[in-house]
């Protein structure tokens, strides 16, 4: 049974802010390829850390919204800890999409 995702991805692009584009497209590549079905790609843009724990201090951020099995989430994220351009990474399951229901209309006490 395929589970719905959200992953936040921080990216190394020091000196090469340009490329950001070029690699979340393959980023999502990577995520289909490994069977995900990518419902939503957010751009987040280049943000400064509020601490430097490393290297960085400041990297561009991603957030992928996905479905996916969980054995996924595994595969995906010692595959992401081997490449350089990813920072950080964090993955969260999020609840299965609802369709809206319509809402009946509250009745007001004056309405007794």
């Amino acid at each position: 049974m395929k589970n719905r995702y959200e992953a936040l991805l921080v990216l190394n692009t020091q000196g090469k802010e340009e490329t950001a584009h070029d690699i979340v497209e393959r980023l999502e590549s990577e995520f289909k390829k490994e069977g995900a079905e990518v419902e939503q790609v957010q751009k987040m843009d280049k943000r400064q850390f509020s601490y430097v724990a490393g290297a960085l201090d400041s990297g561009f951020y991603v957030n992928f919204v996905f479905h996916a099995d969980p054995q996924l989430i595994t595969k995906l994220r010692s595959k992401f800890e081997l490449d350089p351009e990813v920072y950080r990474q964090h993955y969260q399951r999020l609840r299965a999409k609802a369709e809206k229901k319509e809402r009946a209309p509250k009745k007001l006490a004056r309405d007794k």
